[in-house]
C-alpha cells in the first residue's frame, strides 16, 4: 500500500461546487459546532457569486483566498483566509468537507501544504486563526502547526457566525520560515 499523499493548491472555478455542497449540505448542528449560525447562511447563489468573484481579483485586492486540500489527489476540503490586509495579515479557516474524512489526523498534513500559499501569495507578516473556543479540532491542530496562542475573547467573528468565545492564534512569517515542518515545501 502506497503512503498517503497530501497536497494543497489554489481554488479554481471547478472547485466551487464542492465548497458549496459542503456549506449547503452541512447540518445545523454541525454548523453550530464550528460557530456558524444556520440562519445567517447565504443562499447557494450568493455563496457562489462571492467565491467566483474572488477568483480573478488581483492578489492585492482579494477579500478572500482559498486553497483546496487534496488527499491522494482527491479534493477533501478547503482552507481559506478572509479579512485580508495584503502584506500584513489575514484570518484563516479550516474545513474538511465530508464527515467520514474528519478525525483522521489529516488536518496537520493538509495545513502544512496550504499555509505556504497564504504567506507567499498575500505576502503576509502574520496569519491569524480564531476558531470557536468550543471546537476542539482546530484548537489542537493550530498548536501543532506552530501557531502561538494569543488570547481568548468574546466576539461575532464574521457574517455567518453567532456571538461566541474564540481563541486567537498567530503564526508570524518569521516563525513560519524558521519552523522545520515547513522547510521541505519551499517558501
Amino acid at each position: 500500500m502506497s503512503p498517503t499523499k497530501y497536497s494543497a493548491r489554489l481554488m479554481t472555478a471547478e472547485d466551487i461546487p464542492f465548497a458549496l455542497d459542503y456549506w449547503m449540505n452541512s447540518t445545523d448542528d454541525y454548523l453550530r459546532s464550528m460557530g456558524a449560525d444556520p440562519s445567517k447562511m447565504p443562499s447557494r447563489q450568493g455563496f457562489e457569486k462571492m467565491l467566483q468573484g474572488q477568483l480573478d481579483v488581483p492578489m492585492k485586492d482579494k477579500k478572500g483566498l482559498a486553497t483546496i486540500w487534496l488527499v491522494n489527489n482527491m479534493p477533501v476540503g478547503h482552507n481559506n483566509v478572509n479579512q485580508i490586509n495584503f502584506g500584513k495579515d489575514a484570518k484563516m479557516h479550516l474545513h474538511i468537507w465530508n464527515p467520514e474524512n474528519r478525525k483522521k489526523g489529516w488536518g496537520v498534513e493538509l495545513l502544512r501544504h496550504s499555509i505556504p500559499h497564504f504567506f507567499q501569495h498575500l505576502q503576509l507578516e502574520n496569519l491569524l486563526c480564531e476558531p470557536y473556543a468550543l471546537n476542539p479540532a482546530p484548537n489542537r491542530i493550530l498548536t501543532k502547526m506552530g501557531f502561538e496562542f494569543i488570547k481568548e475573547y468574546n466576539t461575532t467573528p464574521g457574517a455567518i457566525n453567532f456571538q461566541q468565545d474564540v481563541r486567537q492564534y498567530k503564526l508570524s512569517r518569521d516563525k513560519f520560515k524558521s519552523d522545520p515542518q515547513y522547510h521541505h515545501l519551499g517558501k
